[in-house]
């Protein structure tokens, strides 16, 4: 259990200090620590639970201490909000066993120093009954409660209201189920089901998109037979309704301009029936292999091209070519802080570049569709300045394209051509999709 514990320390810092995901981060701690399923399941909790809650803990530590936390070493500082997160939220480990490992990793990693601080702080948590107060600002509330910060907060009551506002909030702090689509080429959903609870895992059909489960587990899905055989691939329903929503016909050229990790390419030659020509790109060459490696396994390698290039720049041979140009952008990712939860704490001045840079993707690959083709421009944030924002601005500037309605299946109604989807109202990642028609 100690190694699990240390992992996730690990994790953390190696976010705190070079801002690498923790998704990304994670696995590869794990594996190099060679730890059982059991820690595996131990340290994910641990750092996604710190990370989701890492403000409360904060608010909470601080009335327990003696010092300011700004002034405690911050791997100390970690130390005490991962045993802090095991004593206030993880009922099945001993307040003691979380106080005394808390300690012994201080002392571990070089700071036998601070041991006795943090022995005494966390002693003091561990006996306070009553949570210190929090703001009775509606907004610092929020932000406190819920680890988010304020100024997205505040956003968010601008646009939802507190209720709903609340709600998305608790959302990305809860364990969602990992999504998966079905590889309609090899097998079907309720196959692939029978394989998944062989293999002892507990999953369930989406309530909406028919070919999508939610899988329920904490080890590692590559080592299941259906991932083996390539029977389906991890992407959420979000992302696979904006592919379908562009109504894909059998035998049409795609370009997926921003492609990697390939989810939309992939969910594009499953809803051509696998047949289609699909070029999928990226400007990293590792992660158009991870796209090649995914192809294969999918059993998709006919279908798609991998091929290196920047989005921005346009490749003249391509104008005009192809009958959908799928454009999933760089965004900030605030629709899926619920599976990434470190992208809350990202200096928002960051996202300020991005509509400028989303708008030079879009008319480029603008060029790319053929007379009456399809331009879906999509992304997983919920900032109506990347979204609407960003299509209306490209749609003032050309005469040559149009947004198209689209079926919404959550309501049952045709869309305007653009959706935004929500957490708390669709069960799936903020993500927003904008079908837009060329001219003929």
């Amino acid at each position: 259990m100690g190694d699990a514990r240390k992992a996730a320390l690990t994790v953390l810092e190696r976010c705190r200090r070079s801002g690498a995901w923790s998704d990304a981060v994670l696995g590869n701690v794990m594996d190099s620590a060679g730890l059982e399923e059991r820690d595996r399941a131990l340290a994910t909790a641990i750092c996604y639970g710190t990370l989701q809650n890492r403000m409360l803990l904060d608010h909470i530590l601080q009335a327990a201490s003696t010092a300011a936390l700004n002034k405690v070493e911050p791997k100390v500082l970690d130390i005490l909000r991962i045993s802090a997160y095991q004593l206030l939220f993880m009922e099945k480990i001993p307040a003691s066993a979380a106080v005394n490992e808390g300690v012994k990793l201080c002392r571990a990693l070089g700071f036998s120093r601070a041991a006795g601080y943090v022995n005494a702080v966390l002693r003091r948590l561990s006996r306070q009954h009553t949570p210190p107060e929090l703001p009775k600002a509606l907004a610092s509330r929020l932000s406190i409660q819920y680890s988010h910060p304020k100024w997205l907060v505040e956003a968010l009551l601008q646009r939802l209201g507190e209720e709903e506002a609340s709600c998305f909030l608790a959302l990305d702090n809860q364990a969602t189920g990992i999504a998966v689509q079905v590889n309609t080429q090899k097998t079907t959903a309720e196959e692939l089901m029978d394989s998944l609870r062989a293999d002892g895992l507990v999953c369930a059909r989406h309530p909406v998109l028919a070919n999508c489960l939610s899988v329920q587990a904490s080890g590692d899905l590559k080592r299941c037979a259906a991932f083996q055989k390539g029977w389906f691939y991890v992407q959420d329903a979000a992302a696979f309704f904006a592919v379908s929503a562009a109504g894909i016909q059998k035998g049409q050229r795609i370009l997926d301009t921003c492609a990697a990790p390939g989810g939309k390419t992939f969910a594009a030659v499953i809803c051509a029936g696998g047949d289609c020509g699909i070029t999928s790109c990226d400007i990293h060459p590792n992660k158009l292999k991870r796209i090649q490696e995914g192809a294969e396994r999918l059993g998709f390698g006919r279908q798609i091209h991998t091929f290196q290039v920047d989005a921005r720049n346009n490749r003249a041979e391509w104008n005009g070519q192809y009958d959908l140009v799928i454009t999933d952008v760089p965004c900030s990712g605030l629709g899926v802080i619920r599976k990434k939860p470190d992208i809350r704490y990202k200096n928002p001045e960051d996202f300020q570049a991005l509509p400028a840079l989303q708008l030079q993707i879009l008319r480029n690959a603008a060029q790319y569709v053929k007379p009456g083709g399809t331009l879906l421009y999509s992304t997983c944030t919920i900032r109506t300045e990347e979204n609407e924002a960003v299509v209306t601005h490209f749609l003032n500037e050309s005469n040559s394209f149009h947004l198209e309605r689209f079926y919404d299946p959550w309501e049952k109604a045709y869309t305007r051509g653009t959706l935004q989807l929500w957490p708390q109202r669709h069960g799936t990642d903020g993500f927003f999709i904008a079908k837009l028609r060329k001219e003929l």
